[in-house]
């Protein structure tokens, strides 16, 4: 945050995988404060979903990693002239397609712990804070997020929370909090 305010940016490229935090998070953040400017998310993360989280958090584009430059570099102009980037191949995003009854067959495979830990991951719980919530080792921890990637057919932890939040298997709105 410290930087935007130094900077001033017209636009930003926000990777979505951040170490420390979700970059939709700190988007939202930055757009809070500077609704000018643009964020144009960069990830690694092909999953229309995201994409339309991060339309819905107030992003201007989505954009992955595997790109060619002169596509980023027209995705950026795009999005500096206030045009909205979405990949093709994502599919239509914000077109409301159903997906609800194979969210909620693959939601119908997690056990109950699975979902415990699911909601901590939605609510932005690293592994040390789920380990001390839940009285489970480490090696427990790795092995419910892992079981919960393979049942929701997901590649991380912040698509299995951004499925999750989407899909209604896990409420957000009463539970989040910042964790340590």
């Amino acid at each position: 945050m410290s930087e935007v305010r130094r900077a001033q940016p017209d636009l930003i490229l926000m990777d979505i995988a951040l170490p420390d935090q979700s970059g939709l998070v700190a988007g939202k953040r930055i757009l809070e404060e500077w609704p000018r400017v643009k964020i144009l998310a960069l990830t690694a993360l092909d999953d229309r979903l995201v994409a339309e989280e991060a339309l819905r958090r107030g992003f201007r584009g989505y954009v992955t990693k595997e790109v060619p430059l002169t596509q980023l570099l027209n995705s950026i102009w795009a999005v500096l002239d206030d045009q909205l980037v979405i990949p093709h191949r994502l599919g239509p995003v914000g077109s409301g397609t159903d997906r609800d009854g194979e969210a909620a067959l693959l939601a119908s495979q997690l056990t109950p712990r699975e979902r415990e830990v699911l909601t901590l991951l939605v609510e932005g719980a690293s592994r040390d804070v789920i380990v001390e919530r839940l009285r489970i080792s480490p090696n427990t921890v790795r092995t419910h997020v892992q079981s919960i990637l393979t049942k929701l057919q997901v590649h991380s932890r912040l698509e299995a929370a951004t499925f999750a939040v989407r899909h209604g298997i896990v409420d957000p709105s009463p539970r989040l909090r910042k964790w340590a």
